[in-house]
């Protein structure tokens, strides 16, 4: 499978469902602008927010060649978790 194919189908599938398509949905959903605007504004700020995953992720690549930064992501990943049960049974 070509780079272009995988990374496709890995954002895609990490987008689905998520905070930010739920949150376009109900800006549709809630008739005050054009569909064709929400879709633009959305897929603008995607593209912004994209455009500063890749040029953060350009630098560290530079910056922090020795650190496994695959490693540190998975526990950003695991305490962002772990503080979303906390946060969740905090205010249960």
């Amino acid at each position: 499978m070509s780079a272009l194919a995988s990374i496709f189908i890995t954002v895609f599938l990490a987008e689905l469902g998520d905070k930010t398509q739920l949150a376009t949905l109900l800006f549709a959903a809630d008739g005050k602008a054009s569909p064709l605007f929400v879709f633009l504004a959305a897929a603008a700020a995607l593209v912004a927010s994209t455009a500063l995953a890749v040029l953060l992720g350009t630098f560290a690549e530079r910056t922090l060649a020795m650190v496994p930064l695959k490693l540190i992501a998975g526990i950003g990943f695991v305490v962002i978790g772990a503080w979303t049960i906390g946060e969740h049974f905090r205010w249960v």
